[in-house]
């Protein structure tokens, strides 16, 4: 024992001592103590020959020499990493090694064209809340107290209070401009909103919007129409056919749902079209009087337009994406393949 002990005295000298110069140095240090074949393990080996009775303080000694010598060699890591020569042989007028930078996430890209087109129009972005209450998420909107988005099997509610809840759309953030009265109004309202839906491969329990309002004296449907007609062919390119059809929002009268001709297959028909050669983007219409009402416009003097779009949707259709899960798993080696996309 008494050998033993002044053995490990001598080696714990040695390795205080040790300053590697290069990396075989370093190496050779790793195979002498800490190798198979090693001090540390050889002297763990000699634990057998040890009495029961001094075996804890032989076993703290060792360990405490493991540590010491595991630690000398991880001060001089760096050596090994970058394959460097020694501190004084360092060339520090080299570049260095080029770190790898991220890349815009595929709805942020998208977001970002959608709100470029509409600013060159004369839209500025207005922002509000993702915790809502219910008069600017439902009542202001014209919904009444039956409807089934009130419902909590398609929106989350704060428990602390049954009156508030995670935004559904960013028409909330429409009322509340509107109830600023500051007329005319020209705004879109990017954002994220939550509803509660099963998660899969064409739904989430969160995504992003870009809802649009519009609200001045004389503001016809042609003006939507015209709006939207250039908003697409931006997005998309100038041979994009367009075609409205009725449909119902509480809060736009008349309302209509805008499909655009299939990009994919050029409108004869595919997959993603579902061979219809149409593919729905957005929901528009005019604004409900009875909204203009409820935030202090007069109706009789004003009118307006609104719309709406899911960001996740438009792009899946702009880069063929088939799974909407892919955006919220940050997955690398899905977002590499956005790198230098604008």
């Amino acid at each position: 024992m008494e050998q033993i002990e002044q053995q490990i005295a001598a080696y714990e000298q040695e390795i205080t001592a040790f300053t590697p110069e290069n990396i075989e140095e370093l190496e050779q240090y790793r195979i002498k103590f800490l190798g198979t074949k090693g001090i540390v393990k050889a002297l763990f080996g000699e634990m057998k020959n040890v009495p029961n009775d001094r075996k804890k303080d032989f076993g703290q000694v060792l360990n405490r020499f493991k540590l010491l010598a595991e630690d000398r060699y991880a001060a001089f890591e760096d050596l090994k990493n970058t394959g460097a020569k020694g501190a004084a042989n360092v060339d520090g007028t080299l570049p260095a090694s080029p770190l790898r930078l991220g890349t815009r996430h595929p709805i942020s890209l998208v977001r970002n064209k959608i709100i470029r087109i509409f600013e060159r129009l004369g839209f500025s972005i207005a922002e509000g809340p993702e915790i809502e209450d219910d008069w600017h998420n439902f009542t202001a909107l014209n919904l009444p107290e039956n409807h089934p988005a009130r419902d909590m099997q398609d929106t989350f509610y704060v428990s602390r209070n049954p009156d508030w809840m995670l935004r559904t759309h960013t028409s909330s953030v429409q009322v509340r401009v509107m109830e600023e009265g500051k007329l005319p109004i020209r705004i879109i309202c990017p954002g994220r909103v939550y509803r509660n839906e099963t998660i899969s491969a064409r739904a989430h329990c969160f995504f992003h919007q870009v809802e649009g309002l519009y609200i001045a004296e004389n503001v016809s449907f042609a003006d939507l129409k015209q709006t939207l007609y250039h908003f697409v062919q931006e997005l998309f390119g100038a041979d994009t056919r367009i075609r409205f059809r009725p449909s119902y929002f509480p809060f736009t009268e008349p309302s209509a749902e805008m499909d655009i001709s299939c990009f994919i297959c050029g409108g004869v028909g595919c997959n993603v079209c579902k061979h219809t050669g149409w593919v729905e983007i957005l929901g528009c219409g005019m604004v409900h009087p009875n909204l203009l009402r409820n935030c202090g416009i007069d109706p009789d003097k004003y009118t307006g337009f609104a719309f709406g779009m899911g960001i996740e949707r438009i792009t899946m259709l702009k880069y063929q994406i088939k799974d909407l899960r892919l955006f919220s798993e940050n997955d690398t080696r899905f977002l590499s393949q956005f790198e230098g996309a604008v």
